[in-house]
């Protein structure tokens, strides 16, 4: 599978035995390489809702009342397509990629409006040499949060549910890391110095969607906003039979305006967030832990709910947001793998003094997966989620998922 491919499903990959790696589809075409390369997964679920709880927040949040449905739909990876283009021109490695993420769900007579669609989730090209790194131009993962999606067992199967079948499930977005999405960038990543490396970048600056009160709601203009800024490090070893990692991220973007609202002050108008991760990985065991923390970058997506509202200034001041989640997993001498994680998302009140009671307060979930390879290419997959929204007021929902299907690479 080729490198930049391989990147949007790398946490799948590091979920399977060594066995399921493979490479992608390679034609040699003149002076060019190209590589087909992706995966194609379809899961049915099961979702309980238990409560019916008023939980106010922009994000996508869990089921509620008491009924149960089924929906047979993508996991949290969709269905994917890359392409990749190589060369070398000029002592210069030279690629582009492009991709598409056709979705599985089909829930409505004739599909009117009720497909997964389509999504565009990469188009970039790369250039560099090893002796000094490599620019990435275009569309591709973020970099803050990504290697936190990128070794969630979830990424193999579904996680949590997002609702009516779309292209993807949440997996664990919102239960312990935010989203690192798909961004239009320039980043720069420097040559790996025996396991150690960083990359830094600009990234387009996502708009603030915020929920402030009972009734009132706000999007930011891009008025005065900069780009966001996003760095990340880590340092990979392998010694006797030990391999692991260690990574730190980070972002920091000016919000904009806000039409028709004041920040209160000038630290408010800076969201930002950090994190730190490790996993590592011995005889069979893979253990792995992740923290992140922020203000004004909000939850589950990256700048939602990040600022709340005081009604009598029509001011507006960051929230604080932070999370995490640990995971265990074990390889079978059948090469099967089986898992446990837990996750928490948390967000703040801002203090405002019109802010919504029923503002989210937390999402939490565990999650027990079982992984099983049937060839080095296609896999099975069970797992049983239980997820609890809880809001200000200390009302909860809580949903139990379990799904079943499959996954093959190639």
């Amino acid at each position: 599978m080729n490198k930049n491919i391989k990147l949007a499903v790398a946490g799948a990959v590091l979920a399977l035995s060594a066995s399921a790696a493979n490479a992608g589809i390679v034609i040699p075409a003149g002076d060019w390489t190209l590589d087909v390369s992706g995966n194609v997964n379809a899961y049915t679920t099961w979702v309980k809702a238990d409560n019916a709880a008023t939980i106010t927040t922009k994000s996508i949040t869990a089921d509620t009342g008491t009924n149960s449905r089924n929906m047979l739909t993508n996991g949290l990876l969709p269905n994917f397509i890359g392409f990749t283009g190589s060369t070398r021109q000029n002592d210069l490695d030279v690629s582009f990629t492009i991709s598409l993420q056709p979705g599985s769900s089909h829930y409505t007579a004739l599909g009117v409006g009720a497909d997964g669609g389509i999504n565009n989730r990469q188009a970039f090209i790369t250039f560099g040499d090893k002796s000094w790194g490599s620019v990435k131009v275009g569309k591709d993962l973020g970099i803050f949060a990504s290697d936190a999606i990128l070794n969630d067992m979830t990424l193999l199967g579904v996680g949590a549910s997002a609702g009516n079948p779309g292209n993807t499930t949440l997996g664990r977005i919102g239960y312990g890391y935010i989203y690192a999405d798909w961004k239009p960038q320039i980043a720069y990543t420097t040559p790996n110095f025996s396991g150690f490396q960083a990359t830094v970048g600009i990234s387009q600056n996502f708009q603030s969607t915020n929920q402030l009160a009972a009734a009132a709601s706000v999007t930011a203009s891009v008025t005065n906003a900069s780009p966001a800024y996003e760095g990340k490090a880590s340092y990979a070893f392998d010694v006797n039979g030990v391999g692991g990692k260690i990574w730190v991220s980070g972002i920091a973007q000016k919000t904009g305006s806000f039409v028709g609202y004041t920040v209160s002050n000038d630290s408010d108008r800076i969201a930002y967030a950090g994190d730190i991760g490790a996993n590592l990985n011995v005889a069979g065991f893979g253990l792995t832990g992740y923290y992140y923390k922020g203000d004004g970058i909000g939850h589950q997506g990256q700048g939602w709910d990040g600022y709340g509202y005081n009604n009598s200034t029509t001011t507006l001041k960051s929230r604080e947001s932070d999370g995490g989640y640990v995971q265990l997993t074990y390889v079978l001498p059948t090469k099967t793998k089986v898992g446990v994680s837990w996750g928490e998302s948390n967000l703040d009140k801002s203090g405002g003094t019109s802010e919504v009671a029923t503002l989210l307060k937390s999402n939490e979930m565990w999650t027990a997966g079982v992984y099983h390879p049937i060839t080095k290419h296609l896999n099975l997959v069970a797992e049983y989620s239980h997820a609890t929204s809880e809001n200000h007021q200390g009302a909860e929902n809580k949903n139990n998922i379990g799904s079943l299907g499959a996954i093959l690479f190639f």
